[in-house]
């Protein structure tokens, strides 16, 4: 809302800019500087008020306001103006140009409007710490320089809070990052959980090493979960599926066996290692779907729309072969209007459809109606229109509705598997 009635103010300014060189035939060097100057002056009484949040958002909207205020301001002192005579038909090209140029400037505004997380309902207040581990058991694959596979975690946990509590591993989707559902890190820490989100380095849109150097998204990475298609090829799919898996459950294992083991850490000391659950979404969730079998110290899994990438086994008869053994821990599958519909159609979901018809009183299944792939994330929060870009399609279940259907569902499951506090149903 802010950077609209900011872009609004600013296109007023170049509207009354562009009235006041029609009126008098030239650039109006004096009047531009100090409205530039003001609009500069704005922004950042707005910051220091903490009505607006200073950080990229406005980081090209200031340049671009500066530099025309500088400009305009020599201009003035040159007094360049004098002799100037300008048409009406290029001052309105001029303002034009400059309207466009703010309105491109103060695109990241728009698109990623300011938000807070949704409020916590439980007895706790959060806090948080990120942590950067190295393992030295693996190189990494996304670098030519190789080296140790470096990883960055942030813990939500209870603040000043006295015993043990549960861990849960989150995993982000294909271009997220680890503060993707901070709005569940956060609900489920005031109820008395450690939450620790992993950055998947050069898996996730940008994550910092220990210096504070920003890592981009491998663009390699990024090409081939943009191309693969397991209904054309489902042989190169599988080889992709066993290539993401395998750095994805061996980032969560050392995460798991880091926390477990790192003693020293005043966060261990907050942890019941011996209840351990795990939360993914899309590529995250196929992820923690693929860890809850390989170790036995998963309690429980959440999967926020995602196929068992790691239940599929061969390729034959072009058809996938599917892992037989019944899963062996409770989960908790979501699915948006995204998926629910295709789940059929979508070869990488067969063992989701079996799951869907089974007698396992531990395998739940959600269908949030009206929300979209994304819309089970923070973004949905953070940029309804991107959200809805990336969808595909709208959602008619607003997005404080459908994260806190999320929270309820997953704080309730993670209380009965791991706390054994009473039953779970789907509500």
């Amino acid at each position: 809302m802010f950077a609209m009635i900011l872009l609004i103010l600013l296109l007023f300014f170049e509207a009354a800019l562009a009235a006041c060189r029609i009126k008098t035939s030239s650039v109006c060097h004096g009047a531009t500087a100090v409205l530039r100057a003001a609009s500069v002056l704005i922004l950042v009484a707005l910051a220091a008020l903490s009505v607006a949040t200073w950080g990229f958002r406005y980081y090209a909207i200031t340049a671009v306001l500066v530099v025309s205020a500088v400009v305009n301001a020599a201009g003035s002192l040159r007094k360049k103006e004098a002799g100037a005579k300008l048409l009406p038909a290029r001052i309105i090209r001029r303002a034009a140009g400059m309207s466009a140029l703010i309105i491109i400037a103060l695109l990241p505004a728009v698109v990623f409007p300011e938000y807070r997380p949704l409020p916590t309902t439980g007895g706790h207040r959060v806090e948080t710490a990120t942590r950067h581990f190295s393992d030295e058991e693996r190189t990494e694959a996304y670098t030519k320089q190789g080296g140790a596979r470096e990883l960055a975690v942030e813990f939500w946990y209870p603040e000043n809070a006295e015993g043990s509590f549960p861990l849960v591993i989150f995993s982000h989707g294909s271009f997220g990052t680890r503060t993707s559902n901070e709005t569940l890190f956060r609900e489920l820490a005031s109820h008395g959980y450690v939450v620790c989100s992993i950055d998947h380095t050069y898996q996730c849109l940008y994550t910092t090493d220990r210096s504070g150097k920003v890592l981009l998204i491998n663009g390699e990475f990024m090409n081939d979960v943009r191309r693969e298609n397991a209904r054309e090829d489902k042989s190169r799919s599988l080889e992709l599926y066993k290539e993401w898996m395998e750095v994805r459950t061996g980032d969560i294992a050392f995460v798991i066996e880091t926390v477990k083991a790192d003693a020293s850490d005043v966060i261990h000391r907050l942890i019941d290692t011996e209840k351990i659950g795990v939360i993914g979404h899309s590529l995250g969730g196929a992820a923690v779907l693929g860890i809850g079998r390989m170790r036995s110290d998963i309690g429980a899994v959440v999967a926020l729309e995602a196929p068992y990438l790691c239940d599929i086994l061969d390729v034959q008869n072009d058809a996938f072969v599917l892992e037989s053994a019944a899963y062996p821990v409770p989960v908790l599958n979501i699915y948006s209007d995204s998926s629910w519909p295709n789940l059929g159609k979508w070869p990488q979901y067969a063992k989701n459809v079996q799951l869907l018809s089974g007698s396992d009183k531990d395998i739940h299944n959600l269908h949030i109606s009206g929300a979209g792939h994304l819309s089970l994330t923070d973004l949905s929060l953070a940029s309804p229109i991107l959200t809805r870009v990336l969808n595909g399609h709208s959602s008619s279940l607003n997005a404080e509705d459908c994260l806190r259907r999320i929270n309820e569902e997953c704080l309730a499951f993670f209380d009965r598997y791991l706390k054994e506090a009473g039953a779970f149903s789907i509500k």
